[in-house]
């Protein structure tokens, strides 16, 4: 009750997660047209996790039509302002060329920033640009370094890709019993 009073007073914080509420259906019935209404109350005052969930709405067309331009507008907004989540969805928009002209070198810079903020599934893509030279130069003890910060979070992407190194011995001597352990 009060978080609704909350959001209808203009609190965007409260707007956020009422939107949240809806757009999950934890304590609200499951209504995207409503996530999408209060997200956008919340993101126009400068919520920027609003902002981002926004941008996610529009990028799967769930509650408004799928718009790639939109969702990039609204995850722009957020990353500037440094949501972590927002600079890592800018990353994907750029590394697909979905709304923009495919950018590696664009995409690693979003994505470096996520990760420089903990976002483990950033840290595993900035591993994987630096072992495959994909908008930064090759180099291996980066890859392993991105990986093994990802994989110590638990993203088990990055725990494969760790192990990899340690079983080949790239970026890191090789070391199979430590790659079992990533395995």
């Amino acid at each position: 009750v009060w978080l609704c009073k909350a959001a209808e007073q203009g609190d965007a914080s409260a707007q956020n997660s009422l939107g949240l509420m809806y757009n999950l259906g934890r304590g609200a019935p499951q209504n995207d047209q409503a996530a999408v209404d209060w997200y956008r109350k919340a993101a126009e005052q400068g919520n920027v996790d609003a902002q981002n969930n926004l941008g996610v709405m529009y990028y799967v067309g769930r509650g408004v039509p799928q718009n790639d331009q939109k969702a990039l507008s609204w995850y722009r907004k957020a990353a500037d302002l440094g949501a972590a989540s927002a600079q890592s969805n800018l990353g994907w928009m750029y590394a697909k060329g979905q709304g923009v002209p495919q950018d590696d070198q664009k995409a690693f810079a979003w994505f470096r920033k996520a990760a420089e903020q903990g976002i483990a599934h950033a840290q595993n893509v900035l591993g994987v640009a630096y072992a495959k030279g994909l908008g930064a130069p090759k180099d291996d003890s980066q890859a392993f370094a991105w990986y093994r910060k990802a994989a110590e979070q638990g993203a088990a992407e990055a725990q494969n890709n760790l192990a990899v190194m340690y079983a080949n011995g790239r970026g890191v001597p090789q070391n199979h019993p430590e790659a079992m352990v990533w395995y």
